[in-house]
């Protein structure tokens, strides 16, 4: 059996070595236009910031690693094409410029997924970068070493990671979104609000609800950023905006969402027979709403990408979908959400209600205590669990996780009020804080 690869990334990674492990007779060819795979990409800006001193540290595997499994690793190579119905790969070599045809019996597309550059003026002066890879990273080091003022553009995870790095090296920092609040997609306001000010009380300047124009230079480097409501000084960009899918090889032959996401099944087969993907190249079945949604994270690129050696030969193992559950650390604060914010379901048609718990997270007779605020949110009519938000200065984020659980398996506020949590005055209050949101659930 030949087994083709595409890309190698998180589920790349994860899909070779599964497959190496169950089919060691398989000749399995890896096609990777970088030089180095699996880069954790999560984990820039903890190298911008110093934390992370060594970004060797930041890759879980190498080609060595994969032919060691018996994998044969193509680096530099570029897939020009797929002929899906004859089985064929046209590639060529970027290092010898040699082209190249070969076949497949089964073919595993993990490209994932590249930044969103929008095209408008002065998009091309030096010192506007990206952040997605490890290539990315060591520039944005590299350069940040002589800039004064930084602009990100994009409140995201990323973008919001960056300019806490930024301003921790004694940059002076301005965080440019067109939303309202920054992380609108993934909390609500009583969660960004505080969020929002641990940013400003360290001196960052937050543009949101502001668009990006365009840039001005000076001498080909970038000098301003100008938006719709004022232009802010910066000697290094960098654009945080989102992420489109790797799936023009797979155009017009099998099923995709308008962004270009592959459909992929529960077993993760594309729509047509032998075609598997994996990873930020997909879409993702989103539990909350039940459809197809474009989700691109590094834990559900790994998942799928396991399962996709799993029922490479026959469907096996199906996947569960994905609650999109992630976590945040800005400053003090541990954050973490998980399914859809109210804000989203509401924009999504659903009718929710939500109950909001902020107390003390363990008894008052502790020697110390902080406060928890925990959000969840449920549909009115099921009272069906269908997102939550934690945010506290002590690691409740773990209370996310046990939430996304019962978002995937279907659970009710009424169930949630009575699961069996422990209590001990070290870590928490006799009615754990999941147990008391379901029970104050109107």
């Amino acid at each position: 059996m030949k087994i083709a690869v595409i890309g190698c990334t998180h589920a790349g990674t994860a899909a070779i070595k599964e497959m190496a492990k169950l089919y060691p007779e398989a000749q399995i060819t890896v096609y990777e236009r970088n030089d180095n795979i699996s880069f954790l990409s999560c984990g820039i800006a903890l190298h911008v910031g110093g934390v992370v001193k060594d970004a060797e540290k930041l890759f879980y595997a190498t080609p060595e690693q994969l032919a060691e499994l018996g994998v044969t690793t193509k680096m530099r190579h570029d897939v020009l094409a797929v002929d899906t119905d004859a089985k064929m790969l046209l590639v060529r070599s970027l290092a010898t410029g040699e082209q190249f045809t070969d076949s497949f019996d089964k073919l595993v597309l993990t490209t994932g997924s590249w930044p969103i550059i929008p095209q408008m003026e002065g998009i091309e002066l030096e010192n506007i970068v990206l952040c997605k890879n490890y290539e990315h990273s060591q520039t944005i080091i590299e350069k940040a070493k002589n800039a004064n003022r930084i602009a990100v553009i994009g409140a995201g995870y990323i973008g919001i990671e960056l300019v806490e790095a930024f301003e921790q090296l004694g940059k002076q920092v301005t965080l440019i979104d067109n939303m309202e609040r920054i992380l609108y997609k993934y909390l609500d306001e009583q969660f960004t609000d505080l969020a929002q000010q641990a940013l400003i009380d360290k001196g960052i300047t937050i543009a949101t609800g502001q668009t990006v124009t365009s840039f001005t230079g000076k001498e080909g480097r970038v000098a301003t950023v100008v938006t719709n409501a004022g232009e802010y000084e910066a000697d290094l960009v960098v654009l945080c905006i989102g992420f489109r899918p790797n799936t023009e090889l797979l155009k017009g032959q099998v099923d995709m969402l308008p962004n270009g996401a592959i459909i992929v099944d529960e077993y993760m087969r594309t729509s047509k027979e032998d075609i598997f993907a994996a990873g930020d190249s997909c879409a993702v079945h989103y539990n909350p709403t039940g459809q197809h949604a474009y989700i691109p994270l590094a834990t559900n690129a790994v998942r799928m990408g396991t399962l996709v050696a799993k029922n490479l030969i026959s469907p096996t193992v199906k996947y569960l979908g994905t609650q999109g559950t992630s976590g945040i650390k800005i400053y003090d604060y541990n954050i973490a959400s998980t399914g859809l914010t109210e804000t989203g379901a509401i924009a999504a048609g659903m009718n929710v209600k939500n109950v909001t718990i902020i107390d003390n997270y363990r008894p008052e007779f502790m020697p110390t205590f902080e406060k928890v605020t925990l959000k969840v949110v449920y549909e009115s009519d099921s009272r069906r669990i269908v997102g939550a938000q934690v945010l506290s200065k002590v690691d409740l984020t773990q209370s996310i996780n046990t939430l996304s659980v019962c978002i995937q398996n279907g659970m009710t506020m009424d169930e949630l009020s009575y699961v069996d949590f422990f209590f001990q005055p070290h870590y928490n209050k006799p009615w754990n804080l999941l147990n008391q949101a379901g029970l104050q659930a109107i």
